[in-house]
């Protein structure tokens, strides 16, 4: 079944973005349904989720690629409608099958977004991806973060990478002078951050997930 067609998953997804206070217009929902559908029955490229995933992408995948998208909006107060964030400069490390770079090229399409992704089957997919949803401004870059070529950057992302304090060593010479990175990670493993003047904890919960996850931000002085 299409993501199209999933009201099941729609609704948790939009419960979950109605709860955070955004809502997102009817042509952005669809581009990232389109993008669901592409890393869910995509198969040249691998597997590129597993089984039990592809049947709650909306609500686990695409709402947390979304965090640093509502975090920003509510958190810093940078409304995107507003165009505050246009001409942003925003890297995703370990970027894989696209997520979160790719819900959030689509929610912020004023930045311009560099998925950095080593491995050549996601490399190829991404930019696949990138033809068929017409994103303009996301540009895939199949090289490890260290040796991208990326520097002066406004955002730095990652989504469960490697431990915070190794990606924000692999990030901060890349970010420029006030600019932030973003990780999402599951709370236990972030847990012994809480005391840390350095960050910012963001905790949240995803739809049916019984776990607690953790957006952690840290600015680049």
């Amino acid at each position: 079944m299409s993501y199209r067609t999933n009201i099941e998953q729609q609704n948790l997804l939009n419960q979950f973005l109605k709860e955070h206070g955004v809502q997102l217009s009817g042509e952005t929902l669809g581009k990232l349904y389109d993008f669901a559908d592409l890393v869910v029955e995509t198969k040249q490229f691998g597997n590129l989720i597993s089984a039990k995933d592809s049947e709650k992408f909306l609500s686990r995948h695409i709402a947390d690629s979304l965090v640093p998208y509502i975090y920003i909006v509510k958190e810093m107060k940078i409304p995107a409608s507003a165009g505050m964030t246009a001409g942003k400069k925003w890297a995703d490390m370990g970027a894989g099958a696209g997520c979160p770079v790719f819900p959030l090229a689509i929610a912020m399409p004023e930045v311009q977004f560099y998925a950095v992704e080593p491995r050549h089957m996601r490399v190829e997919f991404m930019n696949y991806a990138k033809e068929k949803l017409g994103l303009k401004n996301l540009t895939v870059v199949g090289k490890r973060f260290e040796t991208s070529g990326l520097a002066d950057l406004d955002f730095i992302s990652c989504r469960a990478l490697s431990t915070f304090e190794n990606d924000w060593e692999r990030a901060q010479p890349a970010l420029k002078k006030g600019g932030l990175f973003l990780t999402l990670k599951s709370f236990n493993s972030i847990s012994h951050l809480e005391n840390d003047p350095a960050v910012n904890i963001w905790k949240y919960k995803l739809p049916n997930e019984e776990q607690d996850y953790a957006l952690v931000t840290r600015g680049n002085k």
